[in-house]
């Protein structure tokens, strides 16, 4: 008798402790901030991105648009900035080119890095801009 009522204060204890933690976690507003943070920012890189590349029909892969087949992709802070990481394509019939964008505090391109010989020319004229071959 007196060992079922042990299992039944030890059980309530245990369901009250997940209750109250799972709740916590729950309304924790920090990891939505920190999610918003993170789409404006993967947001910022694709403005960039199009915009530095001057392409018109891009495909993106990115953080908010992951596709596994093609790669992974990602976005994390550095220093005091943030990287992206992704993959693009021109049209239908080009390949997948993996890219990094780096970028500042403000959200401003301070360095992309592609491998996509296409642009080999345009790291040659902005140095921000580093082609793989």
């Amino acid at each position: 008798m007196n060992h079922r009522i042990g299992q039944w204060i030890f059980g309530l204890g245990v369901g009250l402790l997940v209750a109250v933690l799972a709740f916590r976690w729950a309304t924790d507003p920090l990891p939505r901030a920190e999610r918003q943070l993170e789409e404006s920012v993967v947001a910022a890189a694709r403005t960039q991105l199009e915009t530095t590349l001057s392409i018109s029909k891009l495909d993106l892969v990115d953080p908010l648009a992951p596709d596994r087949k093609v790669g992974k992709a990602y976005v994390y802070r550095a220093g005091e900035g943030w990287e992206v990481s992704g993959y693009y394509r021109r049209g239908e019939d080009d390949p997948w080119h993996p890219f990094l964008i780096t970028l500042d505090a403000s959200r401003v391109m301070t360095h992309l890095r592609i491998k996509d010989p296409a642009f080999i020319d345009w790291a040659t004229v902005n140095p921000a801009i580093e082609v793989i071959p």
